[in-house]
């Protein structure tokens, strides 16, 4: 079928609304009409770091409609709602223990512009257009392996629920599933994007005593002091290290890291206590580290965390029973754009006017 698509054509390049041509599902494939998707800053690095091939159709926060299924597809039918998360086997080591995030085929899969068979979803005449994390959601429709699909109530907004898949979950997974922390424990949240608030709201839920937010905006800081922090701290006000200590007395049991910034990698690891654990989720690059006095001689742990060790199907499902509870109001992240605004949701989210920009697809 023809669809409307945003290509990205040239690293750093625009997004350009063209007419392209998408396969017909295979037998345990899904297509549906994209109502929404989130932007997320892995959209940003890929385009601009070049991380899949070119050309390609961002975006990997799509939630839509289902219109029609594979033969081999018994869990959805046309009309279900769905939210899309990442592509991965269902088959290695990983997949099968409950740890899709690491999948063996994690990079292939989602960065590699193909299906799982190798072969392309869309083109433009005879030029095949990259898939991006299995989905390519800036685009009215896309076809997805019913793996990547979560069926949400129809009752619930789609827009809002789109950057469940990726972003949210990422934040808020690394507390609930990856670090688990104790109840009356102390956790610190570096940079309060929207993956940062998400893990923000996730460590109250999870009932740390202490939960202290660090960002350089101070509108943000106030956002996660509404949504949970006992604490909050401007790095560019404060020294961030000590501040903390003061707080927790021998430093944070744990913390998560979301700016990607070397910098504050260190200040996460000089701020925790004998045993503490800093998990890294920002794209993040070479950090020079005192092996020994940053990390070894006090017991710590440095650990990396992709999308929240979550599986989607279970744990987006928990999350929309948290925000129904009242216990998780990620709702308050979210700006509304239009696609045909997408340019500009990109830029807003690069200066930090809007924390989780979601575009919705024009009617």
């Amino acid at each position: 079928m023809q669809i409307k698509a945003a290509v990205t054509r040239d690293k750093g390049g625009p997004f350009s609304v063209e007419t392209l041509t998408l396969t017909e599902p295979g037998a345990s494939e899904l297509r549906l009409r994209i109502v929404a998707t989130g932007v997320c800053h892995t959209d940003a690095v890929a385009r601009d770091l070049e991380l899949t091939p070119f050309p390609v159709v961002l975006g990997h926060e799509g939630a839509g409609v289902v219109e029609a299924v594979g033969s081999e597809v018994t869990a959805f039918a046309p009309g279900d709602h769905v939210v899309l998360s990442f592509a991965h086997c269902g088959a290695c080591e990983h997949c099968l223990t409950g740890h899709p995030t690491v999948c063996m085929r994690m990079n292939e899969l989602n960065f590699g512009g193909r299906a799982e068979n190798g072969t392309c979803y869309l083109h433009r005449g005879d030029e095949a257009v990259s898939t991006f994390f299995g989905q390519s959601s800036f685009g009215s429709h896309a076809v997805v392996h019913e793996r990547n699909a979560v069926k949400v109530d129809p009752d619930l907004d789609l827009g809002l629920l789109a950057p469940l898949g990726c972003g949210v979950q990422t934040g808020s997974g690394t507390v609930l599933n990856r670090l688990k922390p104790a109840s009356g424990s102390s956790l610190v949240v570096y940079g309060c994007g929207a993956v940062g608030l998400s893990a923000v709201m996730a460590a109250r839920i999870a009932g740390c005593a202490r939960i202290i937010a660090v960002d350089v905006h101070d509108n943000r800081l106030s956002l996660a002091k509404e949504l949970g922090a006992t604490h909050v701290f401007n790095g560019r006000q404060v020294d961030v290290v000590e501040e903390i200590r003061a707080v927790t007395g021998a430093g944070a049991h744990y913390a998560v890291e979301t700016t990607g910034v070397p910098q504050v990698v260190r200040q996460g690891l000089h701020a925790l206590r004998p045993l503490g654990q800093l998990a890294i989720v920002g794209v993040t690059p070479e950090v020079t580290l005192d092996v020994h006095n940053d990390l070894m001689a006090e017991g710590k742990t440095m650990l990396g965390v992709i999308e929240g060790d979550s599986v989607p199907k279970v744990f987006i499902p928990q999350l929309i029973d948290y925000y129904r509870q009242g216990q998780f109001p990620f709702d308050k992240l979210v700006t509304f754009y239009e696609f045909d605004a997408l340019e500009e949701a990109f830029a807003d989210s690069k200066s930090g006017k809007t924390i989780k920009p979601v575009v919705r697809m024009n009617s």
